[in-house]
C-alpha cells in the first residue's frame, strides 16, 4: 500500500482546508519545494499535490510551485486541481508529472477522461469526492445526484488507474478515514481506490493497510504529517509491510 503525503497549494503556498473550504486554509509554509525534499528525506517515494486554486478556476493557477516540487523530488508525483482539458492534461505530462488527477471533468465529461487513459495508460486517476455519499464537484463547492459507486463504475473498461475517493466531511479534520465507505467502494468496482479525508494517525494505516487485498491501493494524509500527530516513515512502513 502506498502512503502519499499531499501538498495542497493555495496562492503559492502550502495550505489544508477544513472540509473543502477555501475560507478556512490552514497555511503550513510558504516553500512547496523545500517540503516535497522533506517527505522525499522522510523515505517517500510518492507525493500528492493539488493546485486548490486551479481547481476553483478550470485551469492551471500554482504551475511555478508545481515545477519546483517536480525539481525537488525524485520520486511520482500525482497531480490534481482544474485539469479539465487535454492540452492541460498533455502540459503536466510533459513537465515531468507521473499521474493526473480528474474530478471534475469526469462527472462532467466521461468521454474525456477515457480518452485520457487511452493516450495515457496507468497514468489517470478519477478523483470521487463526496458529501453524504454523493460526487461532490467544482472543488467541493457543488454535490451532484451521482452516487460514488456509480461514478466509479463509469470507468471500469477505461484503463484508469485509480480512484481518488474522498469523504470531504472529513477532510483536514482529523476526524478518522472513512473507512467503512473507502472499503465498500473498493469492493464495488475492479479500479483500485486510493483513501483520502480525515486520516488522523497511524491507526487509520493500519486499518486501510488490513483492507489492503480488497483493493486499497493506497492513502493520501496531509494535516496529521505536519501537525505532528502522523509520522511519515513509520506510515511509510507501516504500509510497505508484507
Amino acid at each position: 500500500m502506498i502512503v502519499f503525503p499531499a501538498i495542497d497549494l493555495k496562492g503559492g503556498e502550502v495550505v489544508r482546508l477544513a472540509e473543502g473550504d477555501m475560507d478556512r486554509a490552514t497555511v503550513y509554509g510558504d516553500n512547496p519545494a523545500q517540503q516535497a525534499q522533506l517527505f522525499a528525506q522522510a523515505g517517500s517515494q510518492y507525493l500528492h499535490v493539488v493546485d486548490l486554486d486551479g481547481a476553483f478556476a478550470g485551469e492551471a493557477r500554482n504551475r511555478e510551485a508545481v515545477e519546483g516540487i517536480l525539481k525537488a523530488f525524485p520520486g511520482h508525483v500525482q497531480l490534481g486541481g482544474g485539469i479539465r482539458t487535454p492540452v492541460a492534461v498533455d502540459g503536466w505530462f510533459d513537465l515531468g508529472v507521473a499521474r493526473v488527477v480528474i474530478g471534475t471533468a469526469a462527472l462532467n465529461d466521461p468521454q474525456f477522461v477515457k480518452d485520457m487513459a487511452r493516450a495515457y495508460p496507468g497514468g489517470i486517476v478519477v478523483a470521487v469526492d463526496a458529501r453524504g455519499g454523493m460526487v461532490a464537484t467544482h472543488g467541493w463547492a457543488e454535490v451532484s445526484d451521482v452516487s460514488i459507486a456509480d461514478m466509479a463504475r463509469r470507468f471500469e473498461d477505461a484503463g484508469v488507474a485509480s480512484i481518488l475517493f474522498t469523504d470531504v466531511g472529513r477532510d483536514g479534520l482529523l476526524k478518522g478515514c472513512n473507512i467503512e465507505a473507502t472499503v465498500d467502494l473498493a469492493r464495488a468496482t475492479q479500479i483500485p481506490v486510493i483513501a483520502s479525508g480525515g486520516v488522523k494517525g497511524i491507526d487509520d494505516i493500519r486499518l486501510l493497510k488490513i483492507h489492503e487485498a480488497d483493493g486499497i491501493e493506497g492513502v493520501i494524509t496531509g494535516r496529521a504529517l505536519y501537525d505532528g500527530r502522523l509520522d511519515l516513515a513509520a506510515a511509510i512502513a507501516m504500509a510497505e509491510a508484507a
